[in-house]
């Protein structure tokens, strides 16, 4: 399958500070490719470089063939970005803002303005076309971002975090869309939302302190935590104290509390009843088992959770 997108070795220092340090994979024409790691694990650099804005210090990046730094503008005409942060011009309306990107890769007048028609109806802003970005709410300005980034029609589409602030309803909404692109467009996603991975991505590498630590599809990652059982403790009281008990047992791979629940990794050789022992009956509400996420591959890797 034809490579789109490829990194061969490469590094991106500022000084001491090591942003990137060889980094070396690919990506197939017209997958969802996902980049996941915390905050400062260097996604963000990563598109940078990919997208032309940064030179990498050591090492290749192409781009649908081309080199990003020597033909940087060939690179520019085949891609799209939705960048981290809300770039919009708060000096043209929402449709200003959409010609002006159009205006920008030299598309027809007669071919732009149907496009755009169809961009702001999908993302739910016909109505508010004629409005300034700054009287939009953080998750409206962040649908006009991605509709820009789709004026074009671009090959390639990088993604940095698309869906930071949306609702549950525009982030389906979203992620259905860009469903409906796999085979037709190759898209390099970079995220903190899991579901958002698990629901999008055809491969994904994790990277962390720069560097990719594991790679594969959803599924593959996951076998890699089936070494360890995993549940679900709601209890009515005294979260806290029992979340710090079941740290201290040595059968416990990880525990952590995520929107009141106890989450618990059990080792192998470990036992659930061993855990129940360790709760007074009257505070447990439910236990379950769950499957392992890709989140549980990270902490097993790492040590650290994915949303930090």
């Amino acid at each position: 399958m034809k490579k789109e997108i490829e990194l061969r070795q490469v590094f991106k220092t500022y000084g001491n500070l090591v942003a990137v340090q060889d980094v070396s994979f690919a990506v197939s024409e017209g997958i969802v490719f996902g980049l996941l790691g915390p905050n400062g694990a260097g996604k963000t650099t990563l598109v940078n470089i990919l997208t032309t804005l940064l030179h990498p210090t050591s090492g290749q990046a192409f781009v649908g063939g081309h080199d990003v730094v020597r033909e940087a503008a060939g690179v520019r005409s085949l891609i799209g970005v939705v960048p981290q942060e809300n770039n919009l011009d708060r000096y043209l309306t929402a449709r200003e803002n959409l010609i002006l990107h159009a205006k920008m890769h030299r598309m027809p007048p007669s071919s732009y303005q149907r496009r755009i028609d169809e961009l702001l109806d999908l993302m739910g802003l016909s109505a508010r076309q004629k409005d300034f970005p700054n009287k939009f709410s953080t998750g409206m300005q962040r649908r006009l971002v991605v509709a820009r980034a789709l004026v074009h029609d671009p090959r390639i589409l990088f993604l940095d975090e698309p869906t930071t602030g949306l609702d549950p309803q525009a982030k389906r909404m979203i992620w259905d869309y860009f469903l409906s692109l796999k085979g037709k467009r190759t898209i390099f996603l970079t995220t903190h939302n899991m579901e958002e991975a698990d629901f999008l991505c055809d491969q994904i590498t994790i990277l962390d302190h720069g560097s990719p630590i594991v790679s594969g599809t959803s599924s593959q990652l996951k076998e890699m935590a089936a070494s360890a059982w995993f549940y679900e403790i709601e209890v009515a009281g005294r979260t806290g104290e029992y979340l710090q008990a079941f740290q201290r047992l040595p059968f416990i791979e990880s525990a952590s509390l995520q929107d009141g629940v106890i989450q618990v990794c059990i080792k192998k050789e470990g036992k659930l009843g061993s855990l129940v022992e360790q709760i007074d009956l009257r505070d447990l509400r439910k236990i379950s088992s769950r499957q392992p996420s890709l989140e549980d591959v990270f902490l097993k890797l790492t040590g650290r959770r994915l949303r930090v």
